[in-house]
């Protein structure tokens, strides 16, 4: 599964709040894109497929991958930095053998 440090979980937390969403659960999944073939997608939902979805809880934060693109993520963790280079999520993932120059996207 993907796991969520705890500097995620407190930015996730905070972002559900100032939506007012605190029921939602961030979802990670791998898309066909990119100039290396894939991407990340990560957003905010609400729905969640029973059969199709795999569900973790890290602090009260939900986290949703679904099964296709646990082949791609299995072992990843979610981290979020906040720095003088800027802030944002990253997704450490043991599972790329390549990832293009910008690091959007990966094989």
């Amino acid at each position: 599964m993907v796991s969520l440090t705890a500097p995620a979980v407190d930015k996730v937390r905070q972002l559900l709040a100032a939506e007012g969403e605190e029921a939602k659960a961030l979802r990670v999944a791998v898309r066909p894109g990119g100039c290396s073939g894939f991407s990340y997608e990560m957003f905010f939902d609400s729905q969640i497929d029973a059969e199709g979805d795999i569900v973790a809880e890290y602090e009260g934060v939900k986290l949703v991958v679904d099964s296709a693109s646990l082949r791609y993520l299995d072992g990843a963790q979610v981290d979020y930095k906040d720095g003088l280079q800027g802030a944002g999520f990253a997704i450490n993932n043991p599972n790329v053998q390549r990832s293009c120059g910008c690091g959007n996207s990966f094989s």
